[in-house]
């Protein structure tokens, strides 16, 4: 394995044990870009970003659909999840679940084009979590390793994308869409 692959791995295992040691029913939000990051934006854009996600943040944790949706460009497309169908899972989640968090650890951050044909590209890694209404259980959500994010530029901050290009239309084995964040 090479030493990224064991860093990335490391990083993984540590938000794992900081999740558990901390307590999961803490249910608290947690968007770091960690020392070591590679960055290849400015200051602004890295505050923007992390300021567009704690927004989302606050939003599920008031359960507000609308504001949530806010992070979602309108030409959202996720392996073939548009905005609509992540309303539908949001909403859904919030009917099922309270005390809904993430974590978000922002390893890379490149910008690829200039002006309306910005995309930023934001590798993250990190989980979704709640309680359940049903049983008061804690349960993961969804988990990602090293998803990057697509955000493009609209309405006066950035917005995710989805993925870029043609969705394959089968993803390769062991893969899953992580269409939310």
């Amino acid at each position: 394995m090479s030493v990224q692959g064991r860093a990335g791995s490391t990083v993984v295992s540590l938000m794992f044990l900081i999740a558990y040691a901390v307590g999961v029913g803490t249910a608290a939000a947690k968007i770091v870009v960690p020392s070591g990051s590679v960055i290849e934006v400015d200051k602004a854009t890295v505050n923007t970003v992390v300021n567009a996600f704690e927004q989302a943040e606050q939003a599920i944790k008031a359960h507000d659909l609308e504001k949530v949706m806010g992070i979602y460009s309108s030409q959202y497309n996720y392996h073939g999840f548009k905005k609509d169908d992540i309303r539908k899972i949001w909403k859904d989640l919030f009917d099922e679940y309270e005390e809904i968090a993430s974590t978000h650890l922002f390893t890379k951050m490149t910008k690829v084009g200039a002006g309306k044909d910005a995309v930023l590209e934001v590798t993250c890694t990190g989980h979704l979590w709640a309680r359940s209404k049903t049983t008061g259980l804690y349960v993961p959500i969804d988990s990602w390793h090293e998803e990057v994010h697509y955000l493009v530029p609209g309405e006066g901050a950035w917005r995710l994308r989805g993925n870029l290009g043609e969705s394959p239309g089968v993803l390769p084995f062991g893969t899953a869409p992580h269409p939310l964040f």
